[in-house]
């Protein structure tokens, strides 16, 4: 039972976290000129940066909202980018 009520907070957490991701992501995506296959990997750290330092926010525990910020910065890019091979070229500035 405690389980499934760690669960929900935990997915709660990081859809809260996903639209904040997501706008940073965007921002970076619009303002850098980085390849497309590391635009994943840079909303994963911003999720694990942001799940991290989130602790004012929430009572979970560090590796909870790590889990949280990383599933949030992955969901916000996009997890089927990373297996895509046809991921080669630029973001657009």
């Amino acid at each position: 039972m405690i389980y499934n009520e760690l669960f929900d907070n935990v997915l709660a957490f990081a859809s809260l976290l996903a639209v904040v991701i997501l706008a940073l992501v965007q921002l970076i995506k619009k303002n850098t000129c980085l390849p497309r296959n590391v635009i994943p990997f840079i909303g994963l750290g911003i999720g694990l940066g942001i799940g991290a330092a989130a602790y004012p926010f929430t009572e979970l525990d560090m590796a909870l909202r790590l889990w949280a910020g990383g599933l949030a910065g992955l969901s916000a890019t996009g997890l089927f980018e990373l297996a895509l091979n046809n991921r080669e070229g630029r973001t657009m500035k």
